[in-house]
């Protein structure tokens, strides 16, 4: 199996040239193409947090967002998010769309990541089967409880998850899915 090649980007998102997944997060990290997703359980509409694997190079053991990536070179973001929910949680989603533009820089652990980080909501009816290798455990949580406990406690979960929720919870965006699925 091939490395997993990184999508290296300008500020204006304009593809630069690759590097090496293993290669390319250090200290000082180019900034490159990702994505964060958000994945709600269509029967309850509960939020899937994961807690990253021990193994991983950035944030280990940290909770964070349902899902985290990088597309390949040509690939789609949201084509990327749905290839990634199925490798790290063993699982798909009945819908996933394109929620926010987001972009970051954090550094924890001598470690930086540094992207232009698309955010994506999606609804699924499954159960996560994580691979080891990505995830460390999950868990379901009422999105309002989510928001209380980042406000009471930030820090408590991926410095990126924390803003990204921040965002979608000023637009609006999972309120309105969460209304619209109990409408139904």
């Amino acid at each position: 199996m091939p490395e997993e090649l990184v999508v290296l980007v300008d500020e204006n998102d304009k593809e630069i040239g690759t590097m090496p997944k293993s290669d390319v997060h250090s200290l000082t990290t180019p900034l490159h193409r990702a994505f964060s997703v958000f994945l709600f359980r269509k029967s309850d509409g509960k939020l899937l947090l994961q807690q990253r694997s021990h193994v991983k190079k950035t944030w280990p053991l940290v909770w964070s967002n349902s899902c985290c990536g990088h597309p390949g070179p040509g690939e789609e973001r949201i084509d990327a998010a749905a290839r990634r929910i199925g490798r790290e949680l063993g699982m798909k989603a009945d819908e996933l769309f394109y929620a926010s533009p987001y972009r970051y820089r954090f550094t924890r652990d001598g470690v930086t990541e540094n992207e232009i980080c698309p955010v994506f909501v999606g609804i699924t009816s499954e159960e996560p089967n994580p691979a080891p290798d990505e995830v460390e455990s999950t868990k379901w949580v009422d999105w309002d409880d989510f928001l209380a406990e980042i406000r009471e406690h930030p820090g408590t979960y991926s410095d990126w998850c924390e803003e990204e929720v921040m965002l979608l919870d000023e637009k609006g965006i999972v309120r309105d899915l969460l209304v619209e699925r109990k409408a139904e």
